[in-house]
């Protein structure tokens, strides 16, 4: 069974994004050495799960970035792929998707999300959504969490972690550390013995 892998960038006091939404705290930190590591982990995925805002900022993003002249090897790799894994969007409201390979799910996430990791293939990787993240976390269907933590605090914004129904034990799995300040922290399910999850201390 593939994993569902959620990767994200989030400030040290625990935000994905700024009260209207901004993302531009995470751009000044951004280089070649973490573009590397960004395009390893994707080759890793081959399916992208997004809620209706995150779609539609990368869909008027990547499908122009593939054709950027300005772009490196690695840009126009990393771009290519976003463009071409399959795309699940989970909306109420969007009626159409024009992104090349992206659906639209209106039905049950558990069920969809559930049937969609027993499939054959590489693993389903969650980029920003913080509802969808929200629900599969209340699901338990998150194996494991990739976040990539900035050296700013911004003091309010969108927290990642919201509407947590009861304590959440996670393993830390690894680290990466970049030059940029930046850390990547991976976070698993801590493993179960009798069907009780154990406390990681």
């Amino acid at each position: 069974m593939r994993k569902l892998i959620v990767s994200i960038n989030v400030t040290l006091d625990g935000y994905m994004a700024g009260p209207a939404g901004e993302l531009d705290w995470h751009f000044p930190h951004w280089n070649h050495e973490m573009a590397t590591f960004a395009y390893e982990q994707l080759c890793g995925m081959d399916s992208i799960l997004l809620g209706r805002i995150t779609y539609q900022a990368m869909a008027s993003y990547w499908p122009y970035e593939a054709n950027n002249t300005a772009h490196g090897r690695l840009e126009c790799a990393y771009a290519h792929m976003m463009n071409n894994y399959t795309k699940f969007v989970f909306s109420r409201s969007l009626r159409t998707v024009e992104w090349r390979n992206a659906r639209i799910i209106k039905k049950d996430i558990g069920k969809e999300v559930k049937a969609l990791k027993q499939q054959d293939g590489l693993n389903i990787v969650v980029f920003g959504s913080g509802s969808i993240i929200a629900r599969l976390m209340q699901l338990d269907l998150i194996d494991e969490y990739v976040l990539w933590v900035h050296p700013v605090a911004l003091g309010r914004g969108i927290p990642l972690f919201r509407n947590i129904q009861g304590q959440q034990n996670l393993k830390l799995l690894q680290t990466k550390i970049f030059s940029s300040g930046v850390v990547v922290l991976y976070y698993g399910k801590p493993p179960r013995t009798n069907g009780v999850v154990r406390a990681i201390r």
